[in-house]
């Protein structure tokens, strides 16, 4: 069980109110709860596990990426991108390095600079975090104008 923030909290941090559509890839299903309940009406919210990500067709508004470690992390955000409504936020969320909670070995766990690198090249740049639970914080990435 992660120790997520609360409901408001996390749905006012990741603006989900100015989303029309969402994509979750690999979000806990305790997430996807969660944004489920926080929604408005009228948001289209689909969730995924990352394999399937070539099956979507449409784009979204905010796309959400749940990716604790590096292995195969790459493809997935080359997928997502493509799948990113102009002037949509992708929000990549990963644990943190020093915490003992999540399933991925710290050696192994994406971290900021990795994330930067991996956006770099298509034009995304970080403009925030934000802590999702004890363990997990978020980076949003959007179109550097």
């Amino acid at each position: 069980m992660i120790p997520f923030r609360g409901q408001a909290e996390i749905a006012g941090r990741l603006e989900l109110a100015a989303a029309k559509r969402i994509l979750l890839i690999e979000a806990p299903r305790q997430l996807e709860a969660i944004l489920l309940a926080a929604g408005a009406e009228g948001q289209e919210v689909r969730s995924i596990e990352a394999r399937a990500i070539r099956s979507v067709k449409d784009t979204a508004d905010l796309i959400l990426i749940w990716q604790e470690s590096r292995v195969g992390s790459r493809s997935v955000f080359e997928a997502a991108i493509k799948r990113l409504a102009p002037g949509g936020r992708l929000w990549v969320v990963t644990a943190l390095k020093k915490v003992s909670g999540p399933r991925t070995p710290a050696v192994h766990r994406l971290e900021a600079e990795d994330l930067r690198k991996a956006f770099e090249k298509s034009g995304l740049t970080c403009d925030r975090e934000a802590r999702l639970s004890a363990w997990h914080v978020g980076y949003r990435f959007v179109y550097s104008t």
